[in-house]
């Protein structure tokens, strides 16, 4: 007997109903995408390592699954290579390529490979799948998709402002209430620099950025192993677990950070952007949280992530400001930022709160019933017209028993059926029957259109 077959761990398979679920997901985003201009490009799935290598910080390097290379990987590495079992150094020799970790760092290889072809500033949007080597858990996936926008060329914080309306807009039309955090890297690297750390901000962003996940207590330990004194760590603590409204914690910042040039530009920054979505008026909550950290290297300002409200999950959408990153490809002084929805996170939380609209995730709205080659040539007809006024419909393809086909329309929850016969076909009309109520009625092509539309 042959082997079950399976999948990967951290992958799906998804149902057609699942996917018309997911395709609303993504079209909702793409509708909003587009009410604020920004056009779709696509990358390929994998990248060279050697751009994606070193963006991600250490701890996004070991999650990137690299591609063996074709042919004859063994050519070129000696024998005392091989016996090393150096899996690092091997990985380098066997790999030129690897699956993108995220859409942000190919759209900068993207930019400055076309640079010439963009007009600036360039407001992209991209929807396709990335895949981390992460260990699979409930709401984290090792292929998953991302629906990144970006603006870069241009420094203005009104593209901040904008992100942050986009989100707002997105998750309203989804039903989904979410808490909007935001934060900003200068601020953090304000505060490493008064407790005397500053060469130390990657390290102390990294753990700050856990809180949510291990607690205080964990935080702190780590950042005692990474070599953060107990006096700067005693310091740090009510920066962190800052609490009242964005304006009471603005203020305390900026006596706090009075001695940090960079501290206080972080807090002018969030403080403009806080300001101006307060009197756009978003539907959703808005937070400025100090333990938000965004545990990637490349962000440089403003730094974004939202919590879904009524379900325990993880970030749902995350983003921010980086200044340097189509630098590290030879293009230098082009800032950029941008925000990613995590649509798989995204499709469990409307799952779990059964927020899709029937519409939505409905297939065929109308079946026509096979009788025989006679009926069938007389229903294809009228199926032709349904079509062509926008009615999602079929024909059964086999003349089976009645039990059968109706059991096909009940099991793809179809909601309505058109039987036709010999009488019908006598009087040029079809008995339409509604699946919910059970009622019949004798109807001619455009009732029947008009019906299903009703």
């Amino acid at each position: 007997m042959a082997a079950k077959p399976s999948i990967p761990k951290g992958t799906r398979d998804f149902s057609p109903v699942e996917m018309a679920k997911r395709n609303y997901i993504f079209n909702t985003i793409r509708d909003v995408y587009h009410l604020y201009g920004f056009q779709q490009i696509e990358t390929p799935s994998m990248e060279m390592l050697s751009t994606l290598m070193g963006k991600y910080g250490d701890e996004g390097d070991k999650l990137l699954f690299k591609i063996q290379n074709s042919g004859d990987y063994f050519s070129g590495i000696t024998d005392e290579e091989l016996l090393s079992r150096n899996a690092a150094k091997l990985a380098s020799k066997f790999c030129e390529k690897g699956l993108r970790y995220d859409l942000t760092v190919p759209f900068a290889r993207y930019v400055v490979m076309h640079r010439d072809e963009i007009t600036f500033p360039f407001k992209r949007y991209q929807i396709q799948p990335v895949w981390r080597a992460d260990r699979p858990q409930k709401g984290r996936y090792r292929e998953f998709y991302q629906c990144d926008a970006d603006v870069v060329g241009s420094d203005s914080l009104l593209n901040e402002v904008e992100l942050m309306q986009i989100v707002d807009t997105v998750f309203s039309r989804f039903n989904i209430r979410v808490c909007i955090k935001i934060n900003n890297r200068k601020i953090l690297s304000g505060i490493a620099e008064i407790i005397g750390e500053s060469d130390k901000i990657v390290d102390i962003t990294v753990a700050i950025d856990k809180l949510d996940k291990i607690g205080l207590d964990n935080v702190n330990a780590e950042l005692k192993d990474k070599g953060i004194s107990d006096e700067a760590i005693a310091k740090l603590q009510p920066i962190i677990l800052l609490s009242g409204t964005n304006a009471e914690k603005l203020a305390t910042l900026k006596n706090v950070l009075s001695a940090s040039e960079v501290g206080l530009k972080g807090v002018e920054e969030s403080e403009f952007i806080l300001n101006t979505l307060e009197a756009m008026g978003l539907k959703n909550e808005i937070e400025l949280d100090l333990t938000l950290a965004r545990g990637l290297n490349y962000y440089t300002g403003a730094i974004f992530e939202v919590k879904a409200l009524d379900v325990q999950i993880g970030s749902i959408t995350g983003g921010g400001r980086y200044d340097n990153l189509t630098g590290v490809f030879g293009m230098a002084g082009v800032s950029g930022v941008g925000i990613s929805f995590g649509a798989d996170r995204i499709f469990d939380v409307l799952n779990q709160l059964d927020l899709y609209p029937k519409e939505a995730v409905n297939g065929t709205e109308l079946l026509f019933i096979n009788f025989g080659e006679k009926e069938a040539a007389f229903s294809m007809g009228i199926l032709a017209k349904v079509r062509a006024a926008g009615i999602r419909a079929e024909i059964f393809p086999d003349a089976a028993k009645m039990k059968k086909q109706m059991s096909y329309a009940n099991a793809k929850n179809i909601p309505f059926v058109a039987i036709v016969g010999e009488n019908e076909m006598n009087e040029g009309k079809v008995m339409l029957k509604n699946m919910e109520t059970g009622e019949q009625n004798l109807v001619s092509a455009e009732e029947l259109i008009a019906a299903v539309k009703k």
